[in-house]
């Protein structure tokens, strides 16, 4: 598996590259990807893309999700995100547009791209970066979770002033990551329409997100 990464995570990650569980990670992905291509996902080039849409100098909020959609044609490599032809929108997804409509009166977008949430400095990270079709959480234990764990405590200990958001139990897990102190941390249920009624609608993550990034003289996020 050829990193690739295009910005300043390279030299943030750079240490990561070499750890033995990441030699072992890339031989997994490397046989995964060459046997089964057609139904591993994201698309390899599309592996790193929150890190890549995102530049590690530019986080101002992290959302931190599972894994990628395990159904054929939505993930790209940003979680909750799907590719802009995909309609109808995944169910945790529409969830997150009704919250936002109902905090801060934005209408639900055309399409379920977050692209343009990452250019402006919203790190959409899954915990595990790539999943086999139809099988959530199939990737899960061959090493992601040590590598975006470092994620995690690299934006924690290196910048100050960000919010985090941890939406459901298995994100919240990672709370203990994040220094709290001159950090932002925000939870709820997850999104999904198994859990979003109770506690995720009517949460107001977005508009206190914003809150408080301007109170730390940062622009808001155009949700």
């Amino acid at each position: 598996m050829e990193i690739i990464l295009n910005n300043d995570w390279n030299e943030v990650l750079k240490d990561e590259f070499s750890k033995p569980y990441f030699q072992n990670l890339k031989v997994f992905l490397n046989q995964e990807y060459e046997i089964d291509t057609d139904v591993i996902f994201p698309e390899y080039n599309l592996i790193f893309n929150a890190l890549n849409q995102c530049p590690f100098h530019s986080v101002k909020v992290v959302i931190l999700g599972q894994d990628p959609y395990p159904t054929r044609g939505n993930a790209h490599g940003l979680c909750f995100s799907v590719h802009e032809d995909v309609k109808p929108f995944p169910k945790s997804l529409q969830n997150i547009f009704r919250e936002i409509e109902s905090d801060i009166g934005k209408p639900i977008p055309e399409n379920g791209t977050l692209t343009r949430w990452a250019k402006q400095g919203v790190l959409l990270l899954n915990t595990i970066l790539t999943v086999r079709e139809g099988k959530p959480e199939s990737h899960a234990g061959k090493g992601w979770e040590l590598f975006t764990d470092t994620i995690l405590k690299e934006i924690s200990s290196k910048k100050k002033g960000l919010v985090f958001l941890f939406w459901g139990s298995k994100a919240q897990e990672k709370i203990h990551l994040v220094k709290s102190n001159y950090n932002l941390i925000l939870t709820a249920p997850h999104p999904s329409p198994l859990s979003a009624y109770r506690g995720f609608f009517g949460c107001k993550h977005f508009s206190k997100t914003n809150e408080f990034l301007i109170k730390n003289n940062e622009s808001p996020i155009n949700w």
